[in-house]
């Protein structure tokens, strides 16, 4: 006798496939695939004991795991669960709706703020100048701007250098760059606990790391001892970023992960 599959049935096996590909995708990208990989095996034994061979002790205890397992996975994978609302909130295909009913041009963030933090980068980068640089996407960064030296000011490369300069009183810290204007500056980012960071890198890229997990800001590290540009996004860092790499970045025409 054959099952009657329907249209809704079809959809609902998809988008069951594409959130474990998403998932599993976002557990390898952070290094926690062991751990999913167990919890998965979990659920197959609790299945298997509970549902199939109907085990009533065993699958009475696995009943009891499984209901305060919630709360388990959110504390386990606290992060990554943040990360992946942030991925799902910032989409692209959200901001095109949005800009639909927004009166701004969208390539407004690529002729004002682009081209000045790329050549500030690449000059500070040329003289091994130390820089943090956190660019606004869709999370409010507000409360990371009170933190430092709050101002508004136009985005210029000869300004951001100054700023990051070695004598400059605003040059330890990162720079919020928000609305086309630079927002604050001497800012304290959450650094990253990571295990798994090179222990070549300092505290300026694991604050610049620890921010791309927080929120969905851009935030580019100059280092100041390799004079090398890096740039952290989503959770993901990618070394040794080009000029031409960085325009992209910035300009969204390509994403991190597609340059590491």
């Amino acid at each position: 006798m054959w099952m009657h599959i329907g249209i809704k049935d079809v959809i609902d096996i998809l988008l069951v496939a594409f959130f474990l590909y998403q998932t599993y995708k976002l557990m390898k990208s952070s290094g926690t695939i062991a751990l999913f990989s167990g919890v998965v095996s979990f659920i197959i034994v609790w299945i298997l004991m509970s549902q199939v061979m109907e085990m009533r002790l065993m699958g009475a205890i696995l009943d009891k795991i499984v209901s305060v397992g919630f709360f388990v996975l959110v504390v386990l994978f606290q992060d990554e669960i943040r990360r992946f609302l942030l991925a799902m909130g910032s989409h692209r295909g959200w901001k095109f709706i949005t800009q639909l009913f927004s009166k701004k041009d969208p390539k407004e963030n690529e002729q004002k703020i682009v081209a000045p933090v790329v050549l500030a980068c690449m000059n500070m980068a040329r003289k091994k100048t130390g820089a943090l640089i956190v660019i606004e996407q869709d999370v409010n960064l507000a409360v990371y701007e009170h933190t430092g030296e709050m101002f508004v000011a136009d985005v210029n490369a000869r300004l951001i250098e100054n700023i990051f300069f070695k004598n400059s009183p605003l040059h330890d810290g990162a720079m919020i760059i928000a609305d086309n204007k630079i927002k604050a500056a001497a800012c304290i980012l959450p650094v990253a606990q990571n295990a798994d960071i090179p222990k070549e890198l300092g505290l300026r890229h694991r604050s610049g790391l620890g921010m791309s997990i927080e929120t969905d800001a851009i935030v580019i590290i100059v280092s100041e001892e390799r004079g090398k540009i890096s740039v952290a996004h989503m959770g993901k860092m990618c070394n040794n970023i080009t000029a031409e790499d960085l325009q992209q970045i910035l300009t969204h025409e390509k994403d991190v992960i597609d340059f590491c």
